[in-house]
């Protein structure tokens, strides 16, 4: 990723709400949300939210779908795995960091 691409995505998670819509998409996985499911699920102003949808959508981080009449949102996992490489390239300088590996492996239910 760009540097720039990286501001951007890191500004619009830098936003609370902007912050909850980002993982509720994660967590509703490739099938992806509307925005009407979207909203009820997160008790937010269908305007609110498409406002934040769009930030979102511009800064590289969801998806948008037309399906039929309706539209579908989902995170780029792609995107999503590149900011995290971008923040993590040099962790550590090179090593790996055995905490980081613990914590991942206890989220997983698997020995280090």
């Amino acid at each position: 990723m760009e540097v720039n691409e990286v501001i951007k995505a890191l500004a619009a998670l830098g936003q609370p709400l902007r912050l909850k819509v980002f993982r509720a998409l994660v967590v509703a996985g490739e099938a992806g949300l509307n925005p009407g499911t979207l909203a009820e699920s997160l008790d937010i102003a269908p305007a609110t939210l498409s406002f934040h949808l769009k930030e979102l959508v511009v800064a590289g981080l969801l998806t948008q779908e037309r399906a039929s009449r309706n539209l579908i949102y989902r995170a780029d996992y792609r995107r999503m795995n590149a900011l995290l490489g971008y923040l993590t390239e040099n962790c550590c300088q090179g090593q790996e960091c055995l905490e980081t590996a613990a914590i991942t492996c206890d989220r997983e239910g698997i020995s280090p």
